[in-house]
């Protein structure tokens, strides 16, 4: 009995009636990957007895070669169990990351500080936490804490009491 090629085995695999994507510029049914995933999702493939991501297995298939180091494979579709080729594209890891709807990539895509000052090379440092923060806004705000300081030390002295004059006519 024949066995069964790797590109049979996947083929097998997958359900080529998947839902439609409803983002904008993706078309098509979604291949979806039938066998086993991980625990987040993603479908895993057994081949030559190492275990490989079904859809980095799919592009490299369809394209003929390896997937170039340093980059990730995005799921256009957002269905991490798809497999069509169409639906993946192989990008940097932070065009993933900012292509995504995660805190991080909503954070990143934000232009302009809440004052409206653009977050740019020469309004822009980086907090000891990694955040980015306004450089305009914080002298702004050293600035008024400067002024509250001067005027807390010239605030005028209340004026002293006269003296009871009652006790003095006693």
């Amino acid at each position: 009995m024949r066995r069964p090629t790797p590109a049979e085995r996947f083929a097998a695999k997958v359900n080529t009636a998947g839902p439609l994507s409803l983002i904008r510029g993706v078309h098509g049914h979604c291949h979806v990957w039938t066998a086993g995933t991980n625990d987040k999702g993603y479908g895993t493939f057994s081949l030559a007895g190492r275990t490989v991501m079904a859809y980095r297995y799919a592009v490299e298939q369809a394209d003929g070669r390896p997937i170039a180091p340093g980059l990730d494979v995005d799921h256009r579709c957002r269905n991490r169990a798809c497999v069509r080729r169409s639906h993946l594209e192989p990008v940097t890891h932070r065009v993933n990351i900012l292509r995504s709807t995660n805190h991080v990539a909503r954070r990143a895509a934000v232009t302009h500080c809440p004052a409206r000052h653009p977050y740019d090379d020469a309004n822009t440092y980086r907090a000891k936490n990694g955040t980015r923060k306004c450089r305009a806004c914080r002298r702004a705000q050293n600035r008024a804490r400067r002024t509250a300081a001067r005027e807390q030390q010239l605030a005028p002295v209340a004026p002293l009491t006269a003296p009871n004059t009652e006790r003095q006519a006693a």
